[in-house]
C-alpha cells in the first residue's frame, strides 16, 4: 500500500497524478470491500490449519482472539454495530413487554 502511494506520488506530470489519485479513491470502496475478503479468506485457512484465534489475532496485530474470529466470519465494524444496536433494541422492546 505505501508503495503503490509512493508510486503515485512519484508521478512527475500533476494533471496524470491527480487523475490517477482521483482514480483511486473512486475505487476505494471497492478496493476495501476486497482487502476484506482476501483477509477474511486467510483467515479461515489459518484456522484450518487449526491455528487458535489467539494465534491469527496475533498475527492480525492489534486485535484480540474475539475479534480474529469476528474476521473470520465477515463480520466488519459496521456490522458489529449494527448487530449491538439490534440487540439492544430486542432488550428494550423485551423489557417493555
Amino acid at each position: 500500500m505505501l508503495e503503490a502511494i509512493k508510486a503515485l506520488s512519484s508521478i512527475q506530470d500533476d494533471a496524470a497524478c491527480t487523475s490517477a489519485v482521483s482514480d483511486v479513491l473512486r475505487r476505494w470502496p471497492d478496493l476495501g470491500a476486497e482487502l476484506r475478503q482476501l483477509r477474511e479468506d486467510r483467515v479461515n485457512a489459518l484456522r484450518a490449519e487449526l491455528l487458535t484465534w489467539a494465534e491469527i489475532a496475533a498475527i492480525i496485530g492489534e486485535v484480540t482472539p474475539e475479534r480474529a474470529q469476528q474476521i473470520g466470519k465477515g463480520l466488519s465494524g459496521a456490522q458489529r454495530k449494527k448487530n449491538a444496536a439490534a440487540k439492544e433494541k430486542a432488550a428494550a422492546e423485551q423489557a417493555g413487554e
